[in-house]
């Protein structure tokens, strides 16, 4: 197993945990006051859509650099619906990318988001195991 990533997960007490992450840095992960937490950290299936978001947002941005493409805002909505039933998980999630600027190349953007959903993000690969996706562009000018 050449490529692994090993993440420790340290109880905190209560309903807390710490994360920690190849990267050096660590998250909080907490349930919220329903389940007995106090809501002070991240919720565990919120933070898969980060995780995925995170995924195609920094190949998005790294295509962005790559062809000095204009963007003054890029924000990516992750909307997901749990299952009813135990264990719940994403049957469906849409992944919005929304740009802003006022002088975008739309095509170059919907190829760097297309590159992204359809190569690169890993992530992207694993959600679709699981999960049926549908990938919204929207451009605004500002």
């Amino acid at each position: 197993m050449a490529n692994t990533n090993h993440i420790i997960t340290t109880w905190l007490g209560n309903m807390a945990f710490e994360s920690t992450n190849p990267s050096g840095h660590t998250l909080k992960i907490d349930a919220g006051p329903d389940d007995g937490g106090e809501g002070s950290g991240l919720r565990p299936k919120a933070l898969m859509l980060s995780g995925l978001a995170g995924c195609s947002g920094l190949d998005v941005a790294s295509l962005i650099k790559k062809m000095k493409l204009e963007v003054k805002d890029f924000r990516i909505h992750t909307i997901a619906n749990l299952t009813d039933e135990h264990p719940k998980y994403y049957d469906k999630v849409v992944i919005e990318y929304h740009f802003t600027g006022n002088n975008l190349n739309e095509a170059k953007l919907q190829r760097a988001v297309d590159l992204s959903v359809e190569k690169y993000c890993g992530v992207m690969e694993m959600f679709r195991r699981f999960a049926d996706l549908e990938i919204k562009t929207v451009f605004t000018k500002g």
